[in-house]
């Protein structure tokens, strides 16, 4: 891609001093002060800090835009045809454990569509974005999601519901219905890197239930802009409000969607 635009400009600006924050605290992640939220929950003087300057500097950009953040909650602005949905790191767990695979998640919501989406792992320096009509993006590279058309020649990614959450049983069932028809499950523990993989062609497809709007939305743009498809598992329209997610090519996504209702 040639230059970006002011848009994205300003998101991989953010993403960028966020990630060095996360990338000093990771460094000393022994020392950390961490708190529980709730089961198997964490939350970390990290995580605060890049949230605090992801606002701070997309208030200065775009003064007037309402937030929906992971720690901050609704921030509602004067201008109210846009909103930033924001994770300051998504993969907490991984981070605190010293795992170099988490990131920070941004997305611009306009009159309640999704319109921009960045996803950056400081980790390893990779800035993944996407601007709707503009395509998805690695750095320089274009990005397009895997062409393979059968399930049992894919790599399948998920995530499993950990201690507290609901949905064990249900995610037995899912995986015993995918797991003997796929090439391979992987559980790595980022949604946002999850679904910026399947962008980037690394994994064929993607489903998991439960999550919130901030673990999803840029990851959303960013598959629908490397020509794949996102849905929600059980038919509804809307992955970013239910929460429940499978993304991947067409055929791809059939096959698995195929899996998920034999589970019901």
């Amino acid at each position: 891609m040639g230059t970006l635009s002011p848009l994205l400009t300003v998101m991989t600006d953010v993403a960028s001093r966020a990630g060095r924050s996360l990338n000093r605290d990771f460094r000393d992640v022994e020392h950390l002060q961490v708190s529980k939220k709730g089961p198997a929950d964490f939350v970390s003087i990290a995580d605060h800090k890049a949230e605090e300057i992801i606002y701070d500097r997309l208030n200065q950009a775009r003064p007037g835009y309402g937030f929906m953040m992971e720690e901050r909650g609704i921030v509602e602005g004067t201008d109210r045809s846009h909103r930033w949905i924001v994770d300051p790191l998504d993969g907490t767990l991984n981070f605190l454990h010293g795992m170099p695979h988490f990131a920070v998640s941004i997305a611009l919501e306009r009159e309640g569509e999704l319109v921009a989406g960045v996803v950056y792992n400081p980790a390893t320096d990779e800035m993944f974005h996407a601007e709707k009509g503009r395509g998805a993006w690695l750095a320089d590279r274009r990005l397009r999601v895997a062409g393979r058309k059968h399930l049992d020649e894919s790599v399948v990614s998920t995530g499993m519901p950990f201690v507290g959450k609901k949905g064990h049983a249900q995610f037995l069932k899912e995986l015993h219905q995918v797991m003997p028809h796929a090439a391979g499950v992987r559980r790595m523990g980022s949604a946002a890197l999850d679904l910026a993989w399947v962008a980037a062609g690394r994994y064929d497809c993607f489903w998991e239930r439960n999550l919130q709007a901030w673990d999803i939305a840029a990851g959303i743009v960013l598959v629908k802009e490397a020509g794949g498809f996102v849905s929600e598992i059980d038919g509804r329209d809307d992955p970013l409000i239910s929460g429940n997610i499978a993304a991947g090519n067409e055929d791809m996504l059939r096959e698995l969607q195929k899996r998920l209702d034999a589970a019901r």
